[in-house]
């Protein structure tokens, strides 16, 4: 769904002492690991976002299959898929309705397949080697989910009409407010995970608006989700570290993308050594951020990646090889200059793939060159100073052995940088144009305008 402003989350903060309090309190929940369990996968592993609406003519799981072997050719490693549950029809928006405002938590959106569909394509997903994870969207439902007739005692009530609510502080008209004082709305939405472990061998979920819910239902959750198998588990949320130890094993980097607009309405490129100064000091050390340009609601609501423009491929270099793990969304590398509707058919225009070699370059480093491996597997980015720390942002990353070194030219100037500092020094092979460069301090590199150079030393 979508990032709020400020006076937005405002609203809500001031909002759960409106939600109805189930008569006896939720049960007692386990103190949670310091660091919940990973999947052996996610060291290096990157995300691809599906938008199985648009992405085919068809817009079904079956069209979307055939794209797996070019996807797997790419280097992806994750599919998250946007909401496969049939859309609510009551207080619809558009006229197909959002994805987000599901009917049924355990059904699959009949446009775009049966059940065995879905199956089918999970299963040729992990015989191709990559995994699946579904987006779940916990805090809300449609108004016509089947839960709203059979338990309306689950969703939050407005304390003057008692009639159930909309998520306070948003425009979100199309679904209903879930109320986690409910000690059986909590279980069900659990078990309803689990029916997608255990019926479909799904991999993990994208959590929608997770910081909407409270961090212990979390911290309850994820020893019942890996009673099956350990999951991956990503939080649409940037700011809560508290959710590093109740479940989850990543976030959204929304931080970076900030830093990164910031950037391309004047700040300096030197401000993305604050962004890593905060995220060390705010951050345990094995979080690992997920890190986009774009993604659905970056592009439908912000016109991302277009607002970067001709800029667009350095800052993708800077979420793909700064610490986090990468997301492309569905689209991006045919070099996606659309806004997607939301609530309508709005198919992709594919184009050549034009960017296939660009994305295919920066996955394959992600996965061979440990430097750029998540979280606690990786290494921290460490800011080079040079000449032009306005325009320019330079910095390496190493682990045990593995170095990647980057320089990125911010800026729609030709830039001539020259690098100080230490902790870099080496022999190196530049990842797009495939020469070897000496680095050392008072090394001297000319980039281009949006120009980019990552070098990589690797143990052999």
């Amino acid at each position: 769904m979508l990032r709020f402003t400020t006076l937005l989350l405002l609203a809500f903060l001031a909002f759960p002492a409106c939600r109805q309090a189930d008569p006896a309190s939720p049960p007692p929940v386990q103190a949670p690991a310091l660091r919940p369990p990973e999947p052996d996968w996610f060291k290096n592993a990157n995300i691809y976002e599906v938008n199985i609406r648009q992405y085919t003519p068809e817009g079904t799981f079956a069209a979307f299959e055939a794209h797996l072997p070019r996807l797997r050719d790419l280097g992806v490693d994750v599919l998250w898929l946007m909401p496969i549950h049939p859309i609510s029809e009551a207080k619809r928006k558009g006229s197909l309705g959002s994805p987000y405002a599901n009917a049924d938590y355990t059904a699959v959106n009949p446009g775009y397949g049966t059940m065995e569909d879905f199956k089918r394509l999970v299963s040729k997903a992990h015989e191709l080697g990559m995994k699946l994870i579904l987006d779940w969207v916990p805090n809300h439902t449609g108004w016509d989910h089947v839960w709203i007739a059979q338990h309306p005692d689950w969703y939050t009530r407005d304390p003057g009409t008692d009639s159930i609510i909309h998520p306070a502080g948003t425009d979100w008209t199309d679904v209903a407010d879930l109320n986690y004082g409910s000690r059986e709305m909590r279980k069900a939405m659990g078990d309803a995970m689990l029916f997608w472990l255990r019926e479909a061998d799904i991999d993990g979920f994208r959590c929608d608006v997770s910081g909407f819910v409270p961090d212990d239902f979390w911290a309850e959750l994820r020893p019942r989700l890996d009673s099956v198998k350990t999951v991956f588990m990503l939080s649409e949320n940037g700011d809560n570290a508290a959710h590093f130890a109740s479940c989850f094993n990543a976030n959204y980097g929304w931080p970076l993308k900030d830093v990164m607009l910031g950037i391309l309405n004047g700040a300096g490129a030197d401000t993305l050594s604050d962004y890593l100064a905060g995220i060390a000091r705010d951050f345990p050390s094995h979080a690992c951020h997920m890190s986009f340009i774009t993604n659905h609601d970056e592009n439908t609501w912000n016109k991302l990646p277009m607002r970067f423009g001709a800029g667009e491929d350095a800052y993708a270099v800077l979420a793909f090889t700064l610490d986090g793990m990468p997301l492309i969304y569905s689209g991006q590398e045919s070099g996606l200059q659309k806004q997607l509707s939301f609530f309508d058919k709005d198919q992709i225009d594919w184009g050549t793939f034009a960017k296939t070699g660009f994305y295919r370059t920066l996955l394959d480093l992600k996965h061979r060159n440990e430097a750029l491996w998540n979280g606690i597997h990786g290494g921290r980015a460490v800011t080079i100073p040079q000449t032009e720390p306005d325009a320019v942002f330079a910095y390496y990353r190493e682990q045990r052995g593995d170095r990647v070194v980057a320089a990125v030219n911010l800026s729609g100037q030709p830039r001539k940088i020259t690098l100080q500092g230490s902790g870099y020094s080496g022999t190196y092979r530049e990842c797009f144009r495939q020469t070897e460069q000496q680095l050392a301090p008072g090394t001297v590199l000319e980039l281009e305008p949006w120009g980019y150079r990552v070098y990589a030393s690797e143990q052999p």
